[in-house]
């Protein structure tokens, strides 16, 4: 598994300061390989920006020629010299349009494709790569770093070749037009190198730094809008305010830092380069009083020498976008290069219902982030097909744990797990999770509508499918009492809804795939006595000839199943009925029975 990425707002690594290397511009070069389906407009595109930095660096000739013209010192007429200096422009703005036209279309198409294969591939993986990773980040892969990958496919690849074109073609121009005069020129360019190289690399630093604070105080808002119920039950509005706002300020901060040594940096930059125009004037007037060189030679050889003054000026900014592509083409790589559980650009793999036979034999596992910590210390137990288990204990004892073992979400540490006597590790993971439904204790919905929730559960279900499915929830009642039906929107996460309308939603969902294997997660817990009735009504029905195993918090609704198994501290304690371990004097299940019962009487 690739390392864990850094929390934002942390100095730094190594990684995102390092140098253009052949290594790191091999690795941000293989992020091209989409734009290889778009190789022709891109092409097209080169050949226009080729032909738009021919005609722009012809205009300093013109320029000498029009000079001349009026010197009296050539075979041309004014009009005639700036009749064709028009042409050039005219083409110029045309091969300026079809290179943007053309390279907006290499760089939409092919970000598009960089963000669907990098998305695919996010949705693709295991369970424990998200445990590594928060979901600001992520979405900053998606969002940021390939938006960085966009403007280099647009600006910095054609910049970079006009820079360099600029330069090489420039300096022969005006090393023909004047050996003198350019070596002159070159001995102020080693000073602006230098103090581009050295103000350059403290500054991508703060830069990079103000960038990092910045995503962290994006995370917060996240997360805090992502909690608002929690934020204003507890009434935290002003403290997370103010934690935004010092998030914020260090930005501010780091900013204003940054661009002092910057407002320095261009200062120097812009003193250096005029001051080298006013040295070459100065040198080539001298030239030109000595009769050593022609006046219009002269204006050509400035024009010139401000062209490749630009160039080197914009040689430092195309320098740190280099190595901003390259971080994050290695961000992005980095999780393409991730192995995934599923193949979503395979054919779904035929759809093999089984019985529902479940059986864990000796398991002992830990998870990936915290292995010194053994949750399961040699579980084993069965399910016959059809049967109703109950997973009971304190929080922590390893219930969820059996749970996400049997989904595959983890890799067993030892033992092993079997459906239908087939090992898990045999199973594509598709094939076996289209034979398991979930019903969890907090529904997460959709933002859409009631109906694509419920369809959520099979893909492609008719609307009477989805209505006898929701009948069966005992949800079709409360959906019909909506103006809109089953298309009214349930909100992010559902939060138009209550919770036992949540619960229903889910239960028809799970109802419409049509299990062999139905984990329900004490869907009732949080439920006042109505919504519970009819959620328990709607689950008695779903549970019906399926292999069912609840994990329960509230024993009063696992008295009917076949086989209760208390877990404590990641084994099994005791198992038996409901009849049978509540008569076990100080027994773990009969203490939790008379706990709860003793509970509720006081709560009564």
């Amino acid at each position: 598994m690739a390392k864990r990425g850094r929390s934002f707002g942390e100095e730094a690594n190594p990684e995102d300061k390092k140098k253009l290397s052949s290594e790191g511009v091999k690795k941000a070069l293989s992020i091209f390989r989409f734009v290889k389906p778009y190789r022709t407009q891109y092409i097209i595109g080169f050949l226009f920006l080729i032909l738009s930095t021919g005609t722009t660096m012809s205009f300093g000739l013109l320029i000498g020629q029009i000079t001349s013209v009026i010197q009296g010192n050539s075979a041309f007429t004014l009009n005639q010299v700036t009749l064709f200096f028009v042409g050039v422009l005219i083409a110029q703005a045309i091969f300026s349009f079809f290179r943007i036209y053309f390279f907006s279309q290499v760089s939409e198409r092919a970000m598009a494709d960089v963000r669907r294969a990098t998305y695919s591939k996010i949705i693709t993986l295991p369970i424990p790569f998200f445990e590594q990773r928060r979901v600001g980040e992520l979405t900053s892969r998606i969002s940021s770093d390939i938006s960085q990958l966009q403007d280099v496919l647009t600006l910095t690849v054609a910049e970079l070749f006009r820079q360099v074109g600029t330069l090489t073609i420039g300096t022969a121009i005006i090393f023909y037009v004047s050996w003198k005069l350019t070596l002159f020129m070159l001995a102020t360019f080693p000073i602006i190198i230098v103090a581009a190289m050295v103000f350059g690399r403290f500054i991508r630093s703060l830069s990079k730094k103000a960038q990092d604070l910045l995503a962290q105080a994006n995370i917060i808002v996240e997360e805090t809008l992502q909690s608002v119920n929690v934020v204003k039950a507890f009434t935290n509005e002003k403290l997370e305010i103010n934690r935004y706002g010092s998030a914020l300020q260090l930005v501010v901060d780091t900013a204003l830092h940054a661009a002092k040594f910057r407002g320095v940096f261009v200062s120097f930059i812009i003193f250096a380069l005029f001051g080298g125009i006013i040295g070459v004037v100065w040198y080539g007037g001298s030239l030109v009083l000595s009769n050593e060189m022609p006046f219009a030679d002269l204006l050509t050889f400035i024009v010139y020498t401000t062209f490749i003054g630009g160039s080197v000026a914009g040689m430092g900014d195309l320098y740190a976008q280099l190595q901003k592509t390259i971080g994050s083409s290695e961000r992005i790589l980095e999780i393409l290069e991730e192995p995934s559980e599923v193949n979503a650009a395979e054919e779904l793999p035929l759809f093999v219902p089984v019985q529902g036979n479940v059986e864990f034999t000796d398991v002992r596992f830990a998870y990936p982030s915290r292995p010194d910590i053994t949750v399961l210390k040699g579980i084993s137990l069965s399910v016959a097909a059809g049967r109703k288990i109950a997973l009971v204990g304190q929080s922590g004892a390893g219930k969820s744990t059996i749970v996400q073992l049997l989904m595959r979400y983890y890799p067993v540490g030892s033992g092993n797990v079997t459906v239908d006597g087939r090992d898990l590790a045999g199973f594509n993971v598709t094939e076996l999770r289209k034979n398991i439904a979930v019903v969890p204790q907090e529904v997460m919905l959709f933002g859409g509508t009631i109906m694509e929730n419920i369809q959520y559960g099979k893909a492609g279900a008719s609307e009477t499918e989805i209505r006898e499915a929701a009948r069966k929830a005992n949800a079709l009642q409360f959906i019909d009492s909506f103006p809109e039906g089953l298309q009214t929107i349930v909100g992010e996460r559902g939060v138009k809804l209550s919770g036992g309308q949540r619960q229903r939603i889910a239960i028809a969902r799970a109802i419409l795939k049509d299990p062999a294997i139905l984990i329900l997660d004490e869907a009732t817990s949080s439920l006042d006595a109505e919504s519970e009735r009819l959620v328990q009504e709607a689950l008695d029905k779903l549970m019906q000839n399926r292999t069912t195993i609840i994990i329960a918090h509230r024993l009063a609704t696992i008295r009917k199943v076949d086989r209760i198994y208390v877990i404590n501290e990641g084994q099994i304690a005791e198992s038996g009925t409901h009849d049978e371990l509540a008569l076990q004097e100080d027994g773990i299940y009969a203490n939790l029975v008379k706990l709860q019962f003793e509970t509720t009487e006081n709560t009564l």
